[in-house]
């Protein structure tokens, strides 16, 4: 049985992260890939990705419905917690004041955090809820034209 579980598992690892990869997300499994993708010039969001029945049913469709819009990010990232540790917690040292949350969402200019969507601003919403308030940062913080 626990053969079948590690299985079943890791076909919703692999999904969920080719949901992202296919939807535009470069995904970081490294530190060192971090580090490359947040030092970038411009805006960059990174959607902290999961397992859990929140990050499939609400942020994985928010991060892909959310970039369709006039302004978005110029990069998109994504790494996966507890999966890919190393680079999940390099994520999170960009992340300063705010506690290790997943799923969620972190927006940086230039290296530099502007503003964190944590799971409890995810968990019980519905996926446009969250979509319009990453919409939202968007506009505000993004120069990047569709």
């Amino acid at each position: 049985m626990n053969m079948d579980f590690n299985m079943l598992m890791n076909d919703v690892v692999r999904q969920a992260r080719e949901e992202m990869t296919r939807g535009g997300y470069e995904e970081l499994t490294t530190p060192e890939d971090v580090t490359n993708a947040l030092e970038k010039k411009g805006t960059t969001l990174v959607m902290i990705n999961s397992v859990c029945g929140c990050a499939g049913g609400i942020a994985r469709p928010a991060a892909l419905h959310s970039i369709h819009h006039d302004k978005r990010p110029d990069h998109l990232v994504t790494v996966f917690a507890g999966q890919d540790k190393e680079a999940t917690a390099k994520a999170r040292s960009y992340f300063t004041g705010y506690p290790p949350s997943s799923p969620s969402f972190a927006l940086l200019k230039d290296g530099e955090l502007i503003t964190m969507v944590e799971r409890h601003e995810i968990e019980g919403h519905d996926p446009m809820s969250v979509v319009n308030k990453l919409q939202g940062y968007f506009d505000k913080y993004c120069d990047s034209l569709v």
